[in-house]
Order: structure tokens, then sequence, then C-alpha cells
């Protein structure tokens, strides 16, 4: 039943959340570092195609850097949006009696984003709102290295479960309506969000990421209406056995 609800509420997800903010939350990276050297990338999406490009590298024996770059373009009928943004950071990782990872990252995020509304028949913009981005957030993440196991198509695949939760300030920069300036915006973000990853083959694994987005100040143009909702491959290099 549990496993039901899961994945039922991994569906729902994106259309439970509206698409009227101009932050599209990318999702949090959770490397699991457990040594120096290791390496860990990934690509996510979702069904908005908002993609996330992912890379994380442990260059000391509790340090750790990751960044990512994430975008989304978009062109409806009634609308379009793009959505272009780049993160980076550095944090510490340490793994708690040698059974669960445990992580904190810090950093700094901006990039642009756009959305056009049409009239539906004429065609004609109704509205256009445009800005730039800058975010610094904070991030935690937790796992035990300890997985089940699902057996079916006569195969066993190890799976992992963990959480992360990041807390964000953002600014909403630049901004302009039907190309007249507006006053700037910002908001605090709390983004929760659990994760599956299913071990596939060798390092290479299929990550399911669900969560939500709380503004914590009401905005117009920048507040919590994108949910934290991706599928994706995560590939972990160079971390010890058992890990995950």
């Amino acid at each position: 039943m549990i496993f039901r609800l899961r994945y039922l509420s991994l569906f729902l997800l994106p259309w439970l959340a509206s698409c009227s903010s101009l932050y599209f939350p990318p999702p949090p990276q959770v490397p699991l570092f457990t040594q120096k050297g290791e390496f860990s990338g990934g690509i996510h999406t979702d069904w908005s195609s908002n993609t996330s490009l992912q890379g994380a590298y442990a260059v000391g024996e509790h340090i750790g850097v990751i960044g990512d770059a994430s975008f989304l373009h978009s062109n409806k009928r009634k609308k379009a949006e793009d959505f272009d943004f780049g993160e980076f950071g550095a944090g510490y990782f340490t793994r708690i009696r040698d059974r669960r990872v445990l992580e904190f990252y810090g950093g700094y995020g901006f990039g642009k984003s756009k959305r056009v509304e049409r009239d539906s028949r004429a065609g004609d913009v109704n509205l256009s709102v445009q800005g730039n981005l800058i975010k610094y957030f904070l991030q935690a993440n937790y796992s035990s290295k300890e997985s089940t196991t699902w057996h079916f198509f006569d195969r066993d695949w190890p799976v992992s479960y963990g959480t992360a939760l990041r807390l964000s300030y953002m600014q909403l920069t630049d901004v302009k309506i039907n190309n007249a300036y507006h006053e700037p915006e910002d908001n605090i973000f709390l983004e929760p969000i659990t994760y599956t990853r299913v071990q596939v083959l060798g390092p290479v694994q299929l990550q399911l990421i669900s969560g939500s987005n709380f503004g914590l100040r009401h905005r117009k143009y920048l507040k919590a209406a994108n949910s934290v909702f991706q599928l994706g491959i995560v590939v972990n290099l160079g971390g010890q056995e058992g890990k995950r």
C-alpha cells in the first residue's frame, strides 16, 4: 500500500501544481559522497520538459562541489515559457555509523525566465512577464546506505530511498510586464523532497524525485506554483560499495 501511494503521488504532482510562477525548481542534488575522488552525474526531466543536467565531485575526504544547469522551453497555443537557470555550490559530507550518509551544501544560482499568455483563438498576447533570477540556497541530504530489493522480470533490483531539504532565497529582478518595468520581487522557498533510486546496471540508477515547494511570502510572479518532481538517471563513480 505504501508503494502504491508513493507512486500515485508522483503521478499526480504535476497536475496538482499551477504553472503561473516564473520559478521552476531544479531538483536538489543528492550525490551521497563517501570518499575523495567520487563523481556523481545525472539528467532529470518532468512532464513540463523542465530538464536539469547535474554534476558533482568530491574534492576532499569530506568536501564536495556541485553544479547544474536547468532549462525549459515550451511554446503552446495558449502559453509560452522560457526558463534557463544554473546553480553551483560546495559542502560537507560524512558517514554516520558507517550505515548512513549525511551532506550539507550551500550555493548560488542565477538565470532568466519569461512567460507569455495568449488568446487561444486570435493568438494575441494577453500578458508577457519576464525577469532575471538570483538564488542563494542551503541544503541537507540524508540517506541510509542499506537498500531493499525488488524482484521482477526474474531479476533482483536494489532499491534505496532518501530525503533532502532545501531552503532558498530567490530574487526576481529587471522585471518587465508587457514590456514595462515592474518592481522586483523576492521570496523564500522551502523545498522538501524524497527520492527512490533503482540500480539498473552497474553504477547507473533510475531516480524518481517527489517533493513540494512552499513559498513563505505572498508574491504574484515569484511564488511556489511549481512542484519538485523529476524522473532521471544518476551515475555514481568511485564510491564505496553498499553506501546506497
